[in-house]
């Protein structure tokens, strides 16, 4: 699927190798390689200013055991999260490998979108500034841009606030409202994105928000110009794909990779 969509991406034929994601034959190895990108991912929020209090969350499934997953340890700032702290849970709740308490909204949540949508491998959550003023509105993202067609039609909206997700009950709610999308808007609480991998998780969490901080800015200007059905829908499945949703996390990995490799210890 991947490469086929690589295959119609390609200017200038063989000569230049497109960036794809890399396939195992050691799950070991892809174990440790995917815990490496998960820890990134913490990084990459703080680098975004998403990183308030005890809040936020990004969860990977284990390719070894797929009936769990890796989440951070709670009340570790992210930009010091290395994947040697990651911790790995199944979906009753007991900690599996690692040493340390997580957050309870970070099960509640993600426990139960693992366990509804096998296709997804990462999910992402952060109260972020524009993220709550967004939801605060309860509504959803318009195509109101190239960026912001990729949500048309592929993400939900949670209308109902009851405090802190604390139960496994609300967060199948929330993955029912998520559906086969790739992002909930969480209403008076946040946003929440999810991906096959979780580069691509994090990059849509990344690009969600901003989209959530465009439309505020345009419609604090006036009203904006939608762009329309047909044209968002393919702007969506141009932008929206695997490997371009894949792709938008390259470059922030590299500037990370560069500035500090304890991530990956």
């Amino acid at each position: 699927m991947l490469r086929e969509q690589a295959q119609k991406m390609t200017l200038g034929g063989d000569k230049f190798a497109i960036p794809m994601p890399p396939s195992f034959v050691d799950k070991s190895e892809q174990q440790a390689y995917e815990k490496q990108r998960l820890a990134s991912a913490f990084r990459a929020f703080a680098m975004h200013g998403f990183d308030e209090g005890l809040a936020g969350h990004i969860t990977l499934r284990d390719c070894i055991d797929p009936e769990t997953f890796w989440v951070n340890p709670l009340a570790v700032h992210f930009s010091k999260i290395k994947a040697s702290d990651l911790v790995r849970v199944d979906h009753h709740g007991n900690i599996v490998e690692g040493k340390a308490v997580i957050n309870l909204a970070a099960f509640a949540i993600h426990s139960r979108i693992h366990a509804a949508r096998e296709d997804i491998n990462a999910v992402a959550h952060a109260h972020t500034t524009y993220g709550r003023a967004f939801a605060s509105l309860g509504e959803k993202l318009l195509p109101i841009s190239q960026d912001a067609c990729v949500f048309y039609e592929n993400h939900g909206l949670f209308d109902t606030f009851n405090g802190v997700v604390a139960e496994g009950e609300e967060g199948d709610l929330i993955a029912e409202a998520l559906g086969g999308g790739i992002g909930v808007i969480l209403k008076n609480h946040g946003l929440l994105t999810v991906g096959s991998s979780v580069d691509a998780a994090t990059a849509n969490f990344i690009m969600m928000d901003s989209c959530c901080h465009s439309q505020l800015l345009a419609q604090a200007a006036g009203g904006p110009k939608l762009i329309d059905h047909e044209t968002a829908v393919k702007t969506r499945k141009a932008n929206g794909n695997e490997l371009v949703t894949w792709g938008n996390y390259q470059p922030l990995y590299q500037v990370i990779e560069s500035q500090d490799l304890s991530f990956k210890n």
